[in-house]
């Protein structure tokens, strides 16, 4: 069943609002921090509804089985390949999505040339960082990133944009605020401009501690 537009509309407002008043609170501009709009549970209409409201890049973590709406935003939206990918799904992520956002590691960025150089692309990516150390969470430990940004280098169909992390998940987001800014300070070593955290549960600490992206799902589809 299709969310209600005027129920989207409210909850992208409230959502803008709070991180608005995030980045006022970090003495940033509410324009320094872009929304992807993560939509891998809902359909093409929910969709085209944000992009109609002015979401211009939306997540998606299942290529294999959301074929039909990506390709039905190819042009309309940048479309973000979120979450895990597996080398056997390298192919149609790179067919079907205009950013790789959670290379996690160095196989994949391999697999990842090797496709790109087929099909003669450049593909933006962001690297993963796992900022907390938690066994369950992929990614690379903070002190690899200058080894994995060199071996990258030597991939010309890749493009590093930035750095992402997923914060462990915990009843209080001030406990988290560390993890972020860890992430934060990696970025600006390295010259990156893109510094990816924050969730619907956590978004406004990951603002105040330097996000340029923050990753919404439940809040903008409750």
């Amino acid at each position: 069943m299709s969310i209600p537009r005027e129920q989207i509309e409210e909850n992208l407002g409230t959502v803008r609002g709070r991180m608005a008043a995030a980045a006022g609170r970090a003495g940033r501009r509410p324009g320094e921090v872009k929304l992807v709009a993560v939509t891998k549970s809902v359909g093409l209409d929910e969709i085209l509804t944000l992009s109609g409201m002015g979401v211009t890049d939306m997540g998606e973590n299942r290529p294999e089985t959301s074929v039909d709406k990506l390709r039905a935003m190819a042009g309309k939206v940048c479309r973000h390949m979120i979450g895990n990918l597996q080398s056997r799904k390298v192919r149609g992520a790179v067919d079907l999505f205009d950013r790789i956002d959670a290379v996690d590691r160095i196989e994949m960025a391999e697999a990842l040339e090797r496709r790109c150089a087929e099909v003669g692309r450049i593909m933006p990516v962001l690297i993963e960082v796992n900022v907390s150390g938690e066994a369950s969470k992929h990614g690379f430990q903070s002190k690899e990133v200058s080894r994995v940004l060199d071996a990258i280098a030597a991939m010309p169909h890749l493009r590093v944009e930035g750095l992402m992390t997923m914060a462990p998940a915990v009843e209080n987001p001030e406990e988290i605020r560390p993890v972020f800014r860890t992430l934060r300070v990696l970025a600006q070593t390295h010259a990156l401009s893109v510094v990816s955290m924050g969730m619907s549960d956590d978004f406004e600490v990951a603002i105040e501690e330097g996000s340029t992206e923050v990753r919404i799902g439940s809040a903008l589809f409750k």
